[in-house]
Protein backbone atom coordinates (compact mmCIF):
# COMPACT_ATOMS: atom_id res chain seq x y z
CA UNK A 1 0.00 0.00 0.00
CA UNK A 2 1.43 3.35 -1.03
CA UNK A 3 2.31 5.81 1.70
CA UNK A 4 0.23 8.97 2.06
CA UNK A 5 1.84 12.22 0.79
CA UNK A 6 2.97 14.64 3.49
CA UNK A 7 1.34 18.12 3.76
CA UNK A 8 4.58 19.84 2.82
CA UNK A 9 4.90 17.84 -0.37
CA UNK A 10 1.33 18.59 -1.29
CA UNK A 11 1.94 22.33 -0.72
CA UNK A 12 5.01 22.36 -2.94
CA UNK A 13 3.06 20.53 -5.63
CA UNK A 14 0.21 23.08 -5.44
CA UNK A 15 2.56 26.04 -5.69
CA UNK A 16 4.28 24.54 -8.72
CA UNK A 17 1.00 23.94 -10.45
CA UNK A 18 -0.34 27.45 -9.63
CA UNK A 19 2.87 29.05 -10.88
CA UNK A 20 2.38 27.32 -14.22
CA UNK A 21 -1.32 27.80 -14.83
CA UNK A 22 -4.08 30.08 -13.50
CA UNK A 23 -6.73 28.25 -11.63
CA UNK A 24 -10.27 28.83 -12.83
CA UNK A 25 -12.23 31.15 -10.54
CA UNK A 26 -12.52 34.95 -10.41
CA UNK A 27 -12.46 36.88 -13.67
CA UNK A 28 -10.33 39.83 -14.69
CA UNK A 29 -10.20 42.84 -12.37
CA UNK A 30 -8.58 46.16 -13.35
CA UNK A 31 -7.13 48.82 -11.03
CA UNK A 32 -6.57 52.24 -12.58
CA UNK A 33 -3.96 54.43 -10.95
CA UNK A 34 -2.48 57.83 -11.60
CA UNK A 35 1.24 58.15 -12.20
CA UNK A 36 3.02 58.74 -8.89
CA UNK A 37 0.03 57.70 -6.74
CA UNK A 38 -0.25 54.55 -4.66
CA UNK A 39 -1.68 51.48 -6.39
CA UNK A 40 -4.10 49.63 -4.11
CA UNK A 41 -5.02 46.05 -5.09
CA UNK A 42 -7.50 44.18 -2.87
CA UNK A 43 -7.10 40.41 -2.86
CA UNK A 44 -10.80 39.89 -3.73
CA UNK A 45 -10.80 36.44 -2.08
CA UNK A 46 -12.60 35.31 1.01
CA UNK A 47 -10.00 34.32 3.56
CA UNK A 48 -10.47 30.62 4.42
CA UNK A 49 -10.36 29.52 8.07
CA UNK A 50 -7.51 27.07 7.50
CA UNK A 51 -5.35 29.63 5.65
CA UNK A 52 -1.63 29.07 5.95
CA UNK A 53 -0.31 32.11 4.12
CA UNK A 54 -0.93 34.52 1.27
CA UNK A 55 1.37 35.53 -1.57
CA UNK A 56 1.38 38.05 -4.42
CA UNK A 57 3.08 37.61 -7.77
CA UNK A 58 3.12 39.27 -11.18
CA UNK A 59 3.60 37.76 -14.60
CA UNK A 60 6.38 38.64 -17.01
CA UNK A 61 5.60 39.19 -20.70
CA UNK A 62 6.63 35.57 -21.34
CA UNK A 63 4.15 34.39 -18.69
CA UNK A 64 6.69 33.37 -16.04
CA UNK A 65 5.75 34.38 -12.43
CA UNK A 66 7.69 36.68 -10.10
CA UNK A 67 6.77 36.46 -6.41
CA UNK A 68 6.98 39.78 -4.59
CA UNK A 69 5.21 39.54 -1.19
CA UNK A 70 4.42 36.89 1.45
CA UNK A 71 2.31 37.03 4.66
CA UNK A 72 1.89 34.17 7.16
CA UNK A 73 -1.53 33.84 8.77
CA UNK A 74 -0.15 32.12 11.85
CA UNK A 75 3.02 34.09 12.54
CA UNK A 76 1.49 37.38 11.37
CA UNK A 77 4.77 38.15 9.64
CA UNK A 78 5.29 39.85 6.26
CA UNK A 79 8.16 39.20 3.86
CA UNK A 80 8.93 40.95 0.59
CA UNK A 81 10.91 39.22 -2.17
CA UNK A 82 14.13 40.68 -3.45
CA UNK A 83 12.74 42.35 -6.57
CA UNK A 84 14.76 45.53 -7.27
CA UNK A 85 12.01 47.48 -9.01
CA UNK A 86 9.72 47.05 -5.97
CA UNK A 87 12.24 47.60 -3.22
CA UNK A 88 10.70 49.75 -0.43
CA UNK A 89 7.53 50.27 -2.48
CA UNK A 90 5.34 47.38 -1.27
CA UNK A 91 2.91 47.07 1.65
CA UNK A 92 0.78 43.97 2.38
CA UNK A 93 -2.09 44.43 4.88
CA UNK A 94 -3.71 41.85 7.15
CA UNK A 95 -6.54 41.31 4.67
CA UNK A 96 -3.89 40.72 1.96
CA UNK A 97 -4.44 44.01 0.15
CA UNK A 98 -1.26 44.91 -1.74
CA UNK A 99 -0.22 48.57 -2.06
CA UNK A 100 2.50 49.80 -4.41
CA UNK A 101 3.68 53.37 -3.81
CA UNK A 102 4.88 55.84 -6.45
CA UNK A 103 3.12 54.20 -9.40
CA UNK A 104 5.24 53.93 -12.57
CA UNK A 105 4.47 53.04 -16.14
CA UNK A 106 6.41 49.80 -15.64
CA UNK A 107 3.81 48.78 -13.03
CA UNK A 108 1.31 48.04 -15.78
CA UNK A 109 1.25 44.27 -15.21
CA UNK A 110 -1.00 41.37 -14.35
CA UNK A 111 -0.79 40.72 -10.60
CA UNK A 112 -2.20 37.64 -8.82
CA UNK A 113 -3.24 37.24 -5.16
CA UNK A 114 -2.73 33.66 -3.86
CA UNK A 115 -4.27 32.30 -0.63
CA UNK A 116 -2.81 28.88 0.28
CA UNK A 117 -4.33 26.23 2.57
CA UNK A 118 -2.98 22.73 3.30
CA UNK A 119 -4.80 21.23 0.39
CA UNK A 120 -5.68 24.08 -1.95
CA UNK A 121 -4.52 27.34 -3.58
CA UNK A 122 -6.96 30.17 -4.37
CA UNK A 123 -6.00 32.86 -6.89
CA UNK A 124 -7.46 36.23 -7.98
CA UNK A 125 -5.84 38.17 -10.87
CA UNK A 126 -5.70 41.97 -11.06
CA UNK A 127 -4.59 44.02 -14.06
CA UNK A 128 -2.98 47.37 -13.25
CA UNK A 129 -3.31 50.34 -15.60
CA UNK A 130 -1.24 53.48 -14.98
CA UNK A 131 -2.17 56.88 -16.40
CA UNK A 132 -0.15 60.07 -16.56
CA UNK A 133 -1.86 63.41 -17.19
CA UNK A 134 0.09 65.38 -19.80
CA UNK A 135 1.32 68.89 -19.18
CA UNK A 136 -0.86 71.82 -20.17
CA UNK A 137 -0.41 72.31 -23.92
CA UNK A 138 1.56 75.38 -24.93
CA UNK A 139 1.84 77.18 -28.26
CA UNK A 140 5.54 77.75 -28.99
CA UNK A 141 7.62 78.92 -31.94
CA UNK A 142 4.87 81.46 -32.68
CA UNK A 143 5.10 83.45 -35.88
CA UNK A 144 5.87 87.16 -35.23
CA UNK A 145 3.17 88.05 -37.77
CA UNK A 146 0.97 86.56 -40.47
CA UNK A 147 0.32 88.06 -43.87
CA UNK A 148 -2.97 87.83 -45.69
CA UNK A 149 -3.21 85.42 -48.62
CA UNK A 150 -0.01 83.61 -47.58
CA UNK A 151 0.27 80.10 -46.10
CA UNK A 152 2.65 80.45 -43.17
CA UNK A 153 3.56 78.46 -40.09
CA UNK A 154 1.57 79.82 -37.14
CA UNK A 155 3.32 77.80 -34.40
CA UNK A 156 3.75 74.46 -32.63
CA UNK A 157 1.46 73.07 -29.93
CA UNK A 158 3.39 70.87 -27.53
CA UNK A 159 2.23 68.70 -24.59
CA UNK A 160 4.69 66.61 -22.56
CA UNK A 161 4.83 63.62 -20.20
CA UNK A 162 1.65 61.79 -21.14
CA UNK A 163 0.72 58.13 -20.78
CA UNK A 164 -0.79 56.79 -22.81
CA UNK A 165 -0.27 59.21 -25.66
CA UNK A 166 -2.95 61.80 -26.52
CA UNK A 167 -4.27 63.77 -29.47
CA UNK A 168 -3.80 67.50 -30.17
CA UNK A 169 -6.51 69.71 -31.69
CA UNK A 170 -6.22 73.30 -32.96
CA UNK A 171 -8.95 75.96 -32.50
CA UNK A 172 -9.65 79.35 -34.03
CA UNK A 173 -11.88 81.48 -31.80
CA UNK A 174 -13.07 78.34 -30.03
CA UNK A 175 -13.89 76.41 -33.22
CA UNK A 176 -11.97 73.34 -34.36
CA UNK A 177 -9.53 73.83 -37.23
CA UNK A 178 -9.59 70.91 -39.69
CA UNK A 179 -7.03 70.38 -42.46
CA UNK A 180 -7.92 72.26 -45.65
CA UNK A 181 -5.73 72.13 -48.73
CA UNK A 182 -3.86 75.39 -49.24
CA UNK A 183 -5.33 77.00 -46.10
CA UNK A 184 -4.85 74.73 -43.05
CA UNK A 185 -2.00 72.21 -42.79
CA UNK A 186 -1.55 70.20 -39.55
CA UNK A 187 1.44 67.91 -38.90
CA UNK A 188 1.33 65.68 -35.78
CA UNK A 189 4.12 63.66 -34.21
CA UNK A 190 4.81 61.93 -30.89
CA UNK A 191 7.92 60.75 -29.07
CA UNK A 192 8.42 58.39 -26.10
CA UNK A 193 11.05 58.81 -23.42
CA UNK A 194 13.02 55.55 -23.20
CA UNK A 195 13.51 55.93 -19.42
CA UNK A 196 10.13 57.18 -18.17
CA UNK A 197 8.12 55.73 -21.08
CA UNK A 198 6.13 59.00 -21.16
CA UNK A 199 4.99 60.56 -24.44
CA UNK A 200 5.56 64.05 -25.83
CA UNK A 201 3.08 65.19 -28.53
CA UNK A 202 3.74 68.00 -30.98
CA UNK A 203 1.40 69.49 -33.59
CA UNK A 204 2.52 72.11 -36.13
CA UNK A 205 -0.02 74.44 -37.78
CA UNK A 206 0.40 76.22 -41.09
CA UNK A 207 -2.36 78.74 -41.70
CA UNK A 208 -3.48 81.12 -44.45
CA UNK A 209 -4.80 84.21 -42.70
CA UNK A 210 -7.26 86.97 -43.60
CA UNK A 211 -8.35 90.30 -42.12
CA UNK A 212 -11.02 88.44 -40.16
CA UNK A 213 -8.22 86.99 -38.02
CA UNK A 214 -7.33 90.34 -36.47
CA UNK A 215 -7.37 89.91 -32.68
CA UNK A 216 -8.69 86.41 -33.23
CA UNK A 217 -7.54 83.96 -30.49
CA UNK A 218 -5.92 80.66 -31.46
CA UNK A 219 -5.70 77.79 -28.97
CA UNK A 220 -4.88 74.09 -28.90
CA UNK A 221 -5.85 71.23 -26.64
CA UNK A 222 -4.65 67.74 -25.74
CA UNK A 223 -7.13 64.92 -25.22
CA UNK A 224 -5.93 61.95 -23.15
CA UNK A 225 -7.19 59.00 -21.13
CA UNK A 226 -7.01 59.09 -17.33
CA UNK A 227 -8.11 56.76 -14.52
CA UNK A 228 -11.67 58.11 -14.79
CA UNK A 229 -11.95 58.31 -18.56
CA UNK A 230 -11.18 60.76 -21.32
CA UNK A 231 -10.24 64.36 -20.46
CA UNK A 232 -9.14 67.50 -22.33
CA UNK A 233 -6.75 70.29 -21.35
CA UNK A 234 -6.69 73.62 -23.25
CA UNK A 235 -3.76 75.95 -23.80
CA UNK A 236 -3.67 79.70 -23.26
CA UNK A 237 -4.88 81.88 -26.11
CA UNK A 238 -2.46 83.25 -28.68
CA UNK A 239 -3.23 86.29 -30.83
CA UNK A 240 -1.17 87.02 -33.94
CA UNK A 241 -0.42 90.15 -35.86
CA UNK A 242 -2.10 90.13 -39.24
CA UNK A 243 -0.44 92.32 -41.84
CA UNK A 244 -2.70 94.13 -44.32
CA UNK A 245 -3.17 97.74 -45.52
CA UNK A 246 -5.27 100.23 -43.53
CA UNK A 247 -8.75 100.67 -44.97
CA UNK A 248 -10.49 102.44 -42.10
CA UNK A 249 -9.60 104.77 -39.24
CA UNK A 250 -11.40 104.72 -35.88
CA UNK A 251 -11.18 106.96 -32.85
CA UNK A 252 -12.10 106.20 -29.26
CA UNK A 253 -11.95 107.89 -25.88
CA UNK A 254 -9.95 106.25 -23.08
CA UNK A 255 -10.72 105.24 -20.46
CA UNK A 256 -14.22 104.35 -21.66
CA UNK A 257 -16.78 106.33 -19.66
CA UNK A 258 -20.49 106.92 -19.92
CA UNK A 259 -19.86 110.57 -19.02
CA UNK A 260 -16.87 112.88 -18.72
CA UNK A 261 -16.69 115.54 -16.03
CA UNK A 262 -14.52 118.56 -15.41
CA UNK A 263 -11.12 117.62 -14.03
CA UNK A 264 -10.94 114.29 -15.86
CA UNK A 265 -8.01 113.27 -18.03
CA UNK A 266 -9.09 111.83 -21.37
CA UNK A 267 -7.05 110.17 -24.05
CA UNK A 268 -8.01 110.05 -27.72
CA UNK A 269 -6.82 106.90 -29.43
CA UNK A 270 -6.73 106.76 -33.21
CA UNK A 271 -6.37 103.38 -34.92
CA UNK A 272 -6.13 102.08 -38.45
CA UNK A 273 -7.47 98.63 -39.26
CA UNK A 274 -4.34 97.71 -41.19
CA UNK A 275 -1.31 95.92 -39.92
CA UNK A 276 1.31 96.91 -39.14
CA UNK A 277 -0.80 99.74 -37.69
CA UNK A 278 -0.02 103.37 -38.53
CA UNK A 279 2.37 104.89 -36.03
CA UNK A 280 1.40 108.56 -36.40
CA UNK A 281 -1.84 110.48 -36.89
CA UNK A 282 -3.17 114.02 -37.08
CA UNK A 283 -5.56 115.06 -34.29
CA UNK A 284 -8.01 117.93 -34.80
CA UNK A 285 -9.41 119.73 -31.73
CA UNK A 286 -12.82 121.49 -31.83
CA UNK A 287 -12.69 124.62 -33.97
CA UNK A 288 -9.12 123.99 -35.19
CA UNK A 289 -8.37 123.48 -38.87
CA UNK A 290 -4.74 122.44 -38.47
CA UNK A 291 -4.09 118.98 -37.09
CA UNK A 292 -1.71 118.15 -34.27
CA UNK A 293 0.84 115.49 -35.15
CA UNK A 294 1.04 112.73 -32.58
CA UNK A 295 1.37 109.01 -32.07
CA UNK A 296 -1.83 106.99 -32.02
CA UNK A 297 -2.87 108.67 -28.73
CA UNK A 298 -3.47 112.29 -27.71
CA UNK A 299 -4.17 113.14 -24.06
CA UNK A 300 -6.09 116.09 -22.66
CA UNK A 301 -5.56 116.72 -18.94
CA UNK A 302 -7.87 118.40 -16.46
CA UNK A 303 -10.51 119.12 -19.08
CA UNK A 304 -12.92 122.03 -18.62
CA UNK A 305 -16.42 122.62 -19.92
CA UNK A 306 -15.09 124.53 -22.92
CA UNK A 307 -13.50 121.26 -24.13
CA UNK A 308 -16.93 120.06 -25.26
CA UNK A 309 -17.04 119.49 -29.02
CA UNK A 310 -16.12 117.20 -31.95
CA UNK A 311 -12.65 115.63 -32.17
CA UNK A 312 -11.16 114.09 -35.32
CA UNK A 313 -8.10 112.17 -36.41
CA UNK A 314 -6.70 111.13 -39.80
CA UNK A 315 -3.78 109.29 -41.38
CA UNK A 316 -0.64 111.31 -41.96
CA UNK A 317 -0.39 110.40 -45.62
CA UNK A 318 -4.12 110.20 -46.33
CA UNK A 319 -5.94 113.03 -44.62
CA UNK A 320 -9.24 112.17 -46.25
CA UNK A 321 -9.38 108.96 -44.19
CA UNK A 322 -10.70 110.37 -40.90
CA UNK A 323 -12.72 109.41 -37.86
CA UNK A 324 -14.52 111.67 -35.37
CA UNK A 325 -16.14 111.52 -31.96
CA UNK A 326 -18.20 113.99 -29.90
CA UNK A 327 -17.18 114.72 -26.33
CA UNK A 328 -19.33 116.45 -23.71
CA UNK A 329 -17.60 117.65 -20.56
CA UNK A 330 -20.13 117.81 -17.76
CA UNK A 331 -19.83 120.40 -15.03
CA UNK A 332 -21.51 121.24 -11.75
CA UNK A 333 -21.21 124.48 -9.76
CA UNK A 334 -22.64 125.12 -6.31
CA UNK A 335 -22.71 128.39 -4.40
CA UNK A 336 -23.97 128.54 -0.81
CA UNK A 337 -24.61 131.96 0.73
CA UNK A 338 -23.77 132.36 3.52
CA UNK A 339 -21.32 129.53 4.12
CA UNK A 340 -18.78 128.56 6.71
CA UNK A 341 -19.41 129.52 10.34
CA UNK A 342 -22.02 132.21 10.89
CA UNK A 343 -23.06 133.63 14.28
CA UNK A 344 -26.44 135.38 14.58
CA UNK A 345 -28.57 136.70 17.42
CA UNK A 346 -31.84 135.25 18.59
CA UNK A 347 -34.70 136.65 16.53
CA UNK A 348 -32.51 137.78 13.62
CA UNK A 349 -33.49 137.03 10.03
CA UNK A 350 -31.08 135.01 7.89
CA UNK A 351 -31.71 134.45 4.18
CA UNK A 352 -29.97 131.29 2.86
CA UNK A 353 -29.50 130.47 -0.83
CA UNK A 354 -27.94 127.47 -2.58
CA UNK A 355 -27.40 128.20 -6.26
CA UNK A 356 -26.74 125.38 -8.76
CA UNK A 357 -25.29 125.63 -12.25
CA UNK A 358 -24.86 122.38 -14.19
CA UNK A 359 -24.66 120.83 -17.66
CA UNK A 360 -27.77 118.79 -16.81
CA UNK A 361 -30.56 118.89 -14.29
CA UNK A 362 -29.07 118.29 -10.87
CA UNK A 363 -30.64 116.99 -7.68
CA UNK A 364 -30.33 119.12 -4.54
CA UNK A 365 -30.44 117.73 -1.01
CA UNK A 366 -30.35 119.69 2.24
CA UNK A 367 -29.04 118.10 5.42
CA UNK A 368 -29.03 119.37 8.99
CA UNK A 369 -26.78 117.54 11.42
CA UNK A 370 -26.75 114.53 9.05
CA UNK A 371 -30.55 114.41 8.85
CA UNK A 372 -32.21 115.09 5.50
CA UNK A 373 -34.51 118.11 5.37
CA UNK A 374 -37.74 118.19 3.39
CA UNK A 375 -37.06 121.68 2.04
CA UNK A 376 -34.38 124.32 1.99
CA UNK A 377 -33.99 126.24 5.27
CA UNK A 378 -35.46 129.74 5.67
CA UNK A 379 -35.04 131.89 8.77
CA UNK A 380 -37.26 134.96 9.26
CA UNK A 381 -36.73 134.92 13.02
CA UNK A 382 -33.99 132.68 14.38
CA UNK A 383 -34.59 130.32 17.28
CA UNK A 384 -32.08 128.38 19.26
CA UNK A 385 -33.22 125.13 17.65
CA UNK A 386 -32.25 126.58 14.26
CA UNK A 387 -28.57 126.31 15.20
CA UNK A 388 -26.65 123.43 13.62
CA UNK A 389 -24.55 122.25 10.70
CA UNK A 390 -26.34 122.64 7.36
CA UNK A 391 -25.13 121.04 4.14
CA UNK A 392 -26.33 121.71 0.62
CA UNK A 393 -25.38 118.80 -1.64
CA UNK A 394 -25.97 118.39 -5.34
CA UNK A 395 -25.12 115.70 -7.87
CA UNK A 396 -25.59 114.70 -11.50
CA UNK A 397 -27.06 111.22 -11.38
CA UNK A 398 -25.83 110.34 -14.88
CA UNK A 399 -22.22 111.32 -14.15
CA UNK A 400 -20.40 109.14 -11.67
CA UNK A 401 -18.44 111.06 -9.07
CA UNK A 402 -19.77 114.52 -10.02
CA UNK A 403 -20.95 115.86 -6.67
CA UNK A 404 -20.59 119.18 -4.88
CA UNK A 405 -21.40 120.21 -1.34
CA UNK A 406 -21.06 123.31 0.78
CA UNK A 407 -21.74 123.66 4.49
CA UNK A 408 -23.04 126.34 6.83
CA UNK A 409 -22.45 126.16 10.56
CA UNK A 410 -25.10 128.37 12.15
CA UNK A 411 -24.66 129.58 15.71
CA UNK A 412 -27.62 131.36 17.36
CA UNK A 413 -26.63 133.46 20.38
CA UNK A 414 -28.91 135.01 22.98
CA UNK A 415 -28.69 136.75 26.33
CA UNK A 416 -29.87 134.78 29.34
CA UNK A 417 -33.59 135.01 30.10
CA UNK A 418 -34.95 133.82 33.44
CA UNK A 419 -38.38 132.69 34.58
CA UNK A 420 -38.89 131.46 38.15
CA UNK A 421 -41.76 129.24 39.28
CA UNK A 422 -42.79 127.93 42.71
CA UNK A 423 -44.59 124.75 43.69
CA UNK A 424 -45.66 123.92 47.23
CA UNK A 425 -45.74 120.35 48.44
CA UNK A 426 -49.30 119.20 49.40
CA UNK A 427 -48.11 118.75 52.98
CA UNK A 428 -47.01 122.34 53.04
CA UNK A 429 -43.64 121.37 54.50
CA UNK A 430 -41.46 122.02 51.43
CA UNK A 431 -41.42 124.16 48.34
CA UNK A 432 -39.83 123.51 44.93
CA UNK A 433 -38.36 126.56 43.26
CA UNK A 434 -37.50 126.23 39.55
CA UNK A 435 -35.33 128.65 37.59
CA UNK A 436 -35.99 128.32 33.84
CA UNK A 437 -33.12 129.73 31.77
CA UNK A 438 -32.86 130.33 28.04
CA UNK A 439 -29.73 131.53 26.26
CA UNK A 440 -26.65 130.65 24.21
CA UNK A 441 -23.81 130.05 24.90
CA UNK A 442 -25.14 127.97 27.76
CA UNK A 443 -25.58 130.25 30.77
CA UNK A 444 -24.21 129.15 34.11
CA UNK A 445 -26.81 129.14 36.92
CA UNK A 446 -26.05 130.16 40.50
CA UNK A 447 -28.48 130.14 43.43
CA UNK A 448 -28.46 132.55 46.40
CA UNK A 449 -30.74 132.12 49.45
CA UNK A 450 -31.41 135.01 51.85
CA UNK A 451 -32.97 133.86 55.13
CA UNK A 452 -32.94 130.68 57.13
CA UNK A 453 -34.30 127.33 56.09
CA UNK A 454 -33.08 123.85 55.32
CA UNK A 455 -32.25 122.84 51.76
CA UNK A 456 -33.71 119.39 51.20
CA UNK A 457 -31.73 118.67 48.02
CA UNK A 458 -28.89 120.15 46.10
CA UNK A 459 -29.63 121.98 42.88
CA UNK A 460 -30.73 119.69 40.08
CA UNK A 461 -30.34 120.60 36.40
CA UNK A 462 -32.16 119.34 33.33
CA UNK A 463 -30.41 118.59 30.00
CA UNK A 464 -29.53 121.63 27.89
CA UNK A 465 -31.65 121.36 24.73
CA UNK A 466 -32.21 124.03 22.06
CA UNK A 467 -30.81 126.77 24.29
CA UNK A 468 -33.02 125.92 27.28
CA UNK A 469 -32.68 124.16 30.60
CA UNK A 470 -33.72 124.60 34.20
CA UNK A 471 -32.32 124.28 37.69
CA UNK A 472 -34.50 123.47 40.68
CA UNK A 473 -34.06 123.49 44.43
CA UNK A 474 -36.32 122.16 47.19
CA UNK A 475 -36.34 124.07 50.49
CA UNK A 476 -38.23 124.06 53.79
CA UNK A 477 -38.06 127.71 54.98
CA UNK A 478 -38.25 128.51 58.67
CA UNK A 479 -38.97 132.16 57.88
CA UNK A 480 -39.68 134.27 54.88
CA UNK A 481 -36.74 133.85 52.50
CA UNK A 482 -35.65 135.23 49.13
CA UNK A 483 -34.21 132.93 46.46
CA UNK A 484 -32.14 134.54 43.76
CA UNK A 485 -31.28 132.81 40.45
CA UNK A 486 -28.36 134.24 38.50
CA UNK A 487 -27.72 133.16 34.87
CA UNK A 488 -24.61 134.31 33.06
CA UNK A 489 -22.98 133.66 29.69
CA UNK A 490 -20.50 135.55 27.53
CA UNK A 491 -23.18 138.03 26.48
CA UNK A 492 -24.80 139.12 29.73
CA UNK A 493 -25.57 138.43 33.38
CA UNK A 494 -29.25 138.19 34.35
CA UNK A 495 -30.67 138.02 37.88
CA UNK A 496 -34.18 137.19 39.11
CA UNK A 497 -35.53 136.70 42.66
CA UNK A 498 -38.54 135.09 44.27
CA UNK A 499 -39.85 135.65 47.83
CA UNK A 500 -41.00 132.57 49.67
CA UNK A 501 -43.09 132.79 52.88
CA UNK A 502 -42.52 130.28 55.64
CA UNK A 503 -46.24 130.37 56.80
CA UNK A 504 -47.77 131.02 53.48
CA UNK A 505 -50.23 128.11 53.69
CA UNK A 506 -51.21 128.91 57.32
CA UNK A 507 -51.83 132.53 56.44
CA UNK A 508 -54.10 131.48 53.67
CA UNK A 509 -56.15 129.33 56.09
CA UNK A 510 -56.35 132.20 58.67
CA UNK A 511 -57.40 134.65 55.99
CA UNK A 512 -60.19 132.33 54.95
CA UNK A 513 -61.35 131.91 58.61
CA UNK A 514 -61.30 135.64 59.16
CA UNK A 515 -63.31 136.14 56.03
CA UNK A 516 -65.95 133.66 57.20
CA UNK A 517 -66.16 135.25 60.67
CA UNK A 518 -66.46 138.67 59.11
CA UNK A 519 -69.25 137.52 56.90
CA UNK A 520 -71.13 135.98 59.87
CA UNK A 521 -70.64 139.12 62.02
CA UNK A 522 -71.73 141.25 59.11
CA UNK A 523 -74.86 139.19 58.69
CA UNK A 524 -75.65 139.48 62.44
CA UNK A 525 -75.11 143.24 62.40
CA UNK A 526 -77.28 143.55 59.35
CA UNK A 527 -80.04 141.58 61.10
CA UNK A 528 -79.75 143.80 64.21
CA UNK A 529 -79.91 146.97 62.18
CA UNK A 530 -82.91 145.64 60.32
CA UNK A 531 -84.66 144.93 63.67
CA UNK A 532 -83.99 148.42 65.00
CA UNK A 533 -85.23 149.97 61.81
CA UNK A 534 -88.36 147.86 61.92
CA UNK A 535 -88.99 148.80 65.57
CA UNK A 536 -88.60 152.52 64.87
CA UNK A 537 -90.83 152.21 61.90
CA UNK A 538 -93.63 150.59 63.94
CA UNK A 539 -93.32 153.17 66.67
CA UNK A 540 -93.56 156.02 64.25
CA UNK A 541 -96.55 154.42 62.60
CA UNK A 542 -98.51 154.41 65.91
CA UNK A 543 -97.78 158.12 66.70
CA UNK A 544 -98.85 159.12 63.24
CA UNK A 545 -102.27 157.40 63.76
CA UNK A 546 -102.97 159.45 66.87
CA UNK A 547 -102.27 162.72 65.12
CA UNK A 548 -104.51 161.76 62.29
CA UNK A 549 -107.39 161.01 64.59
CA UNK A 550 -106.82 164.26 66.43
CA UNK A 551 -106.77 166.21 63.24
CA UNK A 552 -109.92 164.54 62.06
CA UNK A 553 -111.70 165.58 65.34
CA UNK A 554 -110.61 169.14 64.98
CA UNK A 555 -111.90 169.23 61.44
CA UNK A 556 -115.30 168.09 62.58
CA UNK A 557 -115.39 170.72 65.26
CA UNK A 558 -114.35 173.40 62.85
CA UNK A 559 -117.03 172.33 60.46
CA UNK A 560 -119.66 172.60 63.10
CA UNK A 561 -118.41 176.03 64.18
CA UNK A 562 -118.46 177.16 60.57
CA UNK A 563 -122.03 176.01 60.12
CA UNK A 564 -123.08 177.83 63.31
CA UNK A 565 -121.43 180.99 62.11
CA UNK A 566 -123.39 180.88 58.83
CA UNK A 567 -126.61 180.48 60.75
CA UNK A 568 -125.95 183.53 62.97
CA UNK A 569 -125.28 185.74 60.03
CA UNK A 570 -128.54 184.78 58.48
Amino acid sequence: MASKASPSSRLVFCLLISAAILRPGLGWYTVNSAYGDTIIMPCRLDVPQNLMFGKWKYEKPDGSPVFIAFRSSKKKSVQYDDVPEYKDRLSLSENYTLSISNAKISDEKRFVCMLVTEDNVFEAPTVVKVFKQPSKPEIVSKAPFLETEQLKKLGDCISKDSYPDGNITWYRNGKVLSPLEGAVVIIFKKEIDPVTQLYTMTSSLEYKTSKADVQMPFTCSVTYYGPNGQKTIHSEQAVFDIYYPTEQVTIQVLPPKTAIKEGDNITLKCMGNGNPPPEEFLFYLPGQLEGIRSSNTYTLTDVRRNATGDYRCSLMDKKSMTASTAITVHYLDLSLNPSGEVTKQLGDALPVSCTISASRNATVVWMKDNIRLRSSPSFSSLHYQDAGNYVCETALQEVEGLKKRESLTLIVEGKPQIKMTKKTDPSGLSKTIICHVEGFPKPAIQWTITGSGSVINQTEESPYINGRYYSKIIISPEENVTLTCTAENQLERTVNSLNVSANENREKVNDQAKLIVGIVVGLLLAALVAGVVYWLYMKKSKTASKHVNKDLGNMEENKKLEENNHKTEA
